[in-house]
């Protein structure tokens, strides 16, 4: 078995639930070490840091931080510096996402969905890109399909999206060739938590090409092919939507 000073190290936000959990996994599962970030889900944070680590010990950190606080981002980056060494992948997974209709959208609302959605993932690549450089590391962004067609009455969050798809584009061209920036915009993967009704939800999935859902394990796929196996790629968005984007 690989040392730790041997084994890739992913910083992945957003970490202790849905997507984001299915994705430490993944990347565990292929030899990764994790440094797990949650904001608030400590007790599902702990639980999967037990469980993984009880499948390869000494291979996991838990991290807790505002990401809204740009000043506590760079104190992240250096967290897992001290735990592992090195760093290979940023996975900007965390986010916001809620409606704003025009009559009531506030200046706070509008913070806290760019702060979570694009500041946040800018500050964290500022960080994390010195020591990524010095291992050709890589960075992913969970993006969305909704970068690129809005969905009715989430205009903030759809700005803050198509924000954070440029600077993937953006910082593919900055930090090439040592670091390569790619970014994955899921589909229809897991129903918001105070998501659309399932009359919604069943229409959504009859306009997809592919006629049913995806799942966690796609997302999660699709950002270890980039991170690992991708060496050619870099500033593309992966639609990772089965088809949904096509009928848009």
């Amino acid at each position: 078995m690989a040392s730790t000073q041997q084994r890739p190290v992913a910083l992945v936000t957003g970490a202790a639930r849905r997507v984001g959990a299915t994705i430490v996994r993944t990347l565990h599962a292929a030899g990764y070490d994790l440094a797990l970030h949650a904001r608030n889900s400590y007790a599902e944070q702990e639980a999967l840091a037990q469980e993984l680590e009880a499948r390869r010990p000494d291979s996991t950190l838990t991290l807790q931080a505002e990401l809204g606080d740009a000043d506590c981002l760079p104190d992240l980056v250096d967290a897992v510096l001290a735990r592992f060494g090195h760093l290979d992948a940023l996975v900007n997974n965390a986010s916001a996402f809620y409606p704003t209709p025009l009559a009531t959208v506030t200046p706070s609302q509008w913070d806290e969905l760019f702060a979570a959605n694009a500041r946040a993932p800018l500050f964290l690549a500022q960080a994390a890109a010195p020591h990524l450089a010095g291992r050709n590391g890589a960075i992913v962004n969970l993006v969305d399909i909704y970068a690129e067609r809005p969905l009715p009455r989430h205009s903030v969050y759809c700005m803050a999206k198509a924000a954070l798809a440029m600077l993937t584009r953006a910082l593919a061209q900055e930090l090439a060739p040592l670091v390569r920036v790619n970014g994955v915009a899921p589909g229809a993967v897991l129903w918001p938590e105070a998501g659309k009704d399932y009359a919604d939800q069943q229409e959504l999935i009859a306009r997809t090409p592919l006629a049913r859902p995806g799942t966690p394990d796609d997302v999660a796929g699709a950002v270890l092919w980039l991170l690992r196996d991708a060496r050619y790629v870099t500033g593309q968005i992966i639609r990772v939507d089965g088809g949904r984007s096509l009928s848009m």
